[in-house]
């Protein structure tokens, strides 16, 4: 794979560890994919039954005698203000899956991208001050006008802010990828030391 400088001209190559990256698990992916989405839900609806809702719990007329319906309390389901029956309550819909299927998972992510020709490594990502006009002007050498992850060896808050008011363009440390963030984008912007990272710790 071609390793580019910034004006997108080739500087040499780097090796993918095809020992790691050579298989795409479908099943597993869409698990994993499944695990995230469902972990962001907040699963807060909630409503009240007759034992929450305000109410007195006082009989409201006798049983008998008076030609009405019977009734116990003001707070039954049947009346207009009353508690709610088998309704919705707040509930915890997050999924856990191992870490080793996780890691199997990215890997799978990573080489559908390596395989589709999407990853565009680069030798170096530098900023002495946050600059988007300057990440704008690399991505456009690079041909990269899409979503982008950019992924880099260690968190850099100079080349997170640079790229935080890109639209649909994020930044992620190896450390902090999942397979989630690698599907979600269409081309990957690897830097040189994050790809060595990558072949050696993923």
């Amino acid at each position: 794979m071609q390793v580019l400088n910034e004006n997108g001209n080739s500087v040499g190559e780097i090796e993918v560890n095809s020992d790691k990256f050579n298989k795409i698990r479908m099943t597993l992916l869409r698990n994993v994919v499944n695990m995230y989405e469902n972990n962001k839900r907040g699963g807060n609806a909630s409503t009240k039954t007759r034992s929450e809702v305000s109410g007195s719990g006082k009989k409201p007329w006798a049983q008998k005698h008076l030609g009405r319906a019977r009734a116990g309390s003001k707070r039954s389901p049947v009346w207009r203000g009353g508690g709610v029956v088998f309704g919705p309550r707040p509930r915890d819909y997050s999924v856990r899956i191992p870490e080793k299927a996780r890691r199997k998972a990215l890997n799978s992510a990573l080489t559908s991208k390596f395989s589709d020709n999407e990853v565009v490594v680069i030798d170096k990502l530098h900023f002495e001050n946050p600059s988007t006009k300057n990440m704008v002007q690399i991505l456009g050498k690079l041909n990269i006008n899409s979503r982008c992850l950019i992924i880099i060896s260690e968190a850099n808050e100079c080349v997170w802010k640079s790229a935080r008011n890109i639209p649909f363009v994020d930044v992620k440390a190896v450390a902090d990828l999942n397979a989630q963030n690698v599907l979600a984008c269409n081309k990957l912007l690897i830097t040189q030391d994050a790809m060595n990272s990558i072949n050696v710790n993923l």
